[in-house]
């Protein structure tokens, strides 16, 4: 399968991505959420998106769309699925219809307040004093819960009401050990609700009880050689091992709670909060702590939390931290207490499931900072590290940091222009950027047009640093006087000469190259060979950025000017014809056709018109002047 180039931001996400449970999240351009997914590997699944093979029309129309994608790592699949069902009910991306519908996501609901509670199935959780346990991955995984716990816990799984006004007679499941019969009196309420709370302790996770017995009934099915039996029984242990996977991503006593990690590389420092809302995990945010990864994770975490809870409407009811130190825990929670002026706790866990909680946010918060460490180090290449390398190959005594860029543009030489941008470490800096009217040159003459455009720039920039000197001003701040440690002509050998010319003619010598386009071929001023780059290196990359840039900017300038000359009016180059006159007569006439083949009597006629006015229109019309452009003034 071929690799496409999705652009070096998507490249870079890509080839980080870690083998882990989680869910992505697809964004178009304008950063929606399209899609979110989930997978047991998030470097197999999110990659198979990118590569260059068959995909349903669905998954086709779903990728013409992606222009980036975030991840959130879990500890588990069944957890990267209750996140991914969240963030479906969060998002409603676009691309996610048949994962919206809260059924797919079923509850066990327990009901204590009964005499003698059963176990239900719930396709939602509301806040009625029940206990909600999963969700999971639909009824017949519920139903094998059921079925599981009524193996090992005798409960009633009839529909009656209690208090019976009277006793009844047993059902079945009496005489096959799977009921207490609380309907014919039994047991008692006491009796019952003791095993539930080993049910309950069950459905939380804590299942070795449940886990033995089925264990003892398997071997003793396989020594009494009933092979079938054991191997129901079996079937029934991974069914407890796989189907009570400890669930972490969705909590069901509708917690609002925020979880806070933190990573750190010596240098920097990330922090991640997971949000929970509603006992769901909706999503998170990670933030960056530049120069904070050499100090105490405590410290940085404590001075971070009164700093993004200094609002107040943010602070959840419960906040679970990686760490803090040890005498600011009571401090910071009263703080945070009057902050949101209702009640708050906060905990550093130690062990248990919100331990569990805040090692997951730790795991994101690793994840994010090696993601943004490689952006770095890639920006680094791309901008400051490619500069240094491209000083090297022409040989100059120092780093370049800014280089200027030159191109011209125009149309059989009308309208030339010329372009300078400017890079600063590697970096566009538009508000430096130029543009230029050319004013001495007559015709297509670029090589010309290139002596002119830097004769001026330098000439403006000269005698601007000599008026910021005189006012015991530094040369960085003025419109010119900021001058280039490197000059990039769009053109060859000839372009090359005629600037060089343009500057040494001045007594200024900055070095200075040509880019050929056609085979991106480097020349410089003394040497006869071309210097030829890899066409994949990040100095060579930066050269086509600084000379296409140029390029942009002297074809955008020019097709300006060039549509302000077209729409330009002839009416405009009559003297005494201002604009509402000019809007009369076309208003009387419709046309200019019509104007001119127009009398002197009929032109008085229109309203605001007079004789001396009706005969400049006349003289006008009768000489055959063609439409002129216009040529703003506004231009360098």
């Amino acid at each position: 399968m071929a690799k496409l180039d999705w652009g070096e931001n998507l490249n870079l996400k890509i080839s980080m991505l870690p083998d882990s449970p989680g869910c992505y999240l697809m964004k178009d351009s304008s950063g929606t959420i399209i899609y979110v997914g989930k997978a047991v590997n998030l470097k197999n699944r999110v990659r198979s998106y990118f590569r260059d093979t068959a995909h349903t029309p669905k998954v086709a129309a779903m990728i013409s769309h992606i222009a980036d994608f975030d991840i959130l790592l879990c500890e588990s699949n069944l957890e990267a699925l209750c996140l991914e069902c969240n963030l479906i009910k969060e998002h409603k991306p676009y691309y996610n219809i048949l994962l919206k519908d809260d059924k797919h996501y079923p509850y066990i609901r327990l009901d204590l307040k009964e005499d003698f509670p059963r176990l239900y199935l719930a396709r939602r959780m509301a806040n009625d004093g029940a206990r909600y346990y999963g969700p999971y991955i639909g009824a017949n995984a519920v139903r094998q819960v059921i079925d599981t716990v009524r193996d090992v816990f005798p409960l009633r799984s009839c529909k009656l009401s209690f208090p019976l006004k009277k006793p009844v007679r047993p059902c079945i499941n009496y005489d096959m050990h799977k009921c207490l019969a609380p309907c014919c009196g039994a047991c008692s309420k006491e009796t019952y609700h003791t095993m539930i709370e080993g049910v309950m302790s069950f459905l939380n996770g804590n299942y070795d009880q449940v886990l033995e017995i089925l264990q003892n009934s398997m071997q003793v099915s396989a020594a009494r050689m009933e092979y079938e039996k054991a191997a129901i029984f079996r079937d029934k242990i991974k069914d407890v091992k796989g189907l009570m996977e400890r669930q972490i991503a969705i909590q069901t006593d509708l917690l609002e709670q925020d979880i806070v990690g933190i990573a750190q590389d010596g240098l920097d420092a990330m922090v991640q909060i997971l949000y929970v809302r509603g006992g769901r995990m909706l999503g998170g945010d990670h933030f960056l702590l530049p120069r904070e990864g050499g100090e105490d994770p405590g410290d940085v975490l404590f001075d971070f939390l009164t700093q993004y809870y200094e609002a107040g409407t943010l602070i959840p009811r419960h906040v679970l931290v990686q760490t803090l130190p040890e005498d600011a825990v009571d401090a910071l929670e009263q703080w945070l207490r009057q902050q949101k002026n209702a009640a708050v706790t906060l905990k550093v866990p130690q062990r248990g499931e919100k331990h569990e909680l805040v090692l997951l946010a730790e795991k994101n918060a690793k994840d994010a900072l090696e993601k943004r460490n490689a952006r770095s180090t890639v920006q680094e290449e791309r901008t400051v590290g490619a500069a240094k390398k491209l000083a090297e190959i022409l040989s100059l005594s120092q780093y370049p940091r800014r280089i200027e860029g030159y191109d011209i543009s125009n149309t059989q030489g009308v309208l030339s222009v010329g372009s300078m941008v400017v890079f600063i470490d590697g970096t566009p800096a538009k508000k430096e950027y130029r543009k230029f009217r050319i004013k001495t040159v007559e015709g297509a003459n670029d090589f010309a047009s290139l002596h002119e455009v830097l004769e001026r720039r330098f000439r403006h920039g000269l005698q601007e640093m000599e008026e910021r000197k005189a006012q015991g001003l530094p040369p960085e701040g003025g419109k010119f006087s900021d001058l280039p440690d490197l000059i990039l002509i769009d053109g060859g050998p000839q372009q090359l000469r005629f600037a060089r010319d343009a500057i040494h003619a001045l007594g200024v010598d900055v070095p200075m190259f040509g880019l050929a386009e056609r085979e991106e071929e480097i020349f410089l001023p003394d040497r006869e060979e071309p210097i030829c780059l890899d066409h994949h290196t990040p100095e060579l990359q930066l050269v086509q950025r600084v000379r296409d840039e140029a390029h942009r900017m002297a074809i955008t300038h020019h097709r300006a000017l060039r549509g302000n000359a077209f729409t330009h009016s002839q009416l405009e180059n009559i003297p005494g014809i201002g604009p509402a006159r000019r809007k009369a007569l076309l208003k009387h006439f419709g046309s200019i056709k019509a104007i001119r083949a127009a009398s002197i009597e009929e032109l008085m006629a229109v309203k605001g018109m007079n004789q001396p006015s009706a005969e400049a229109v006349a003289a006008w019309a009768n000489s055959g002047e063609e439409r002129k452009p216009v040529i703003p003034t506004s231009a360098v």
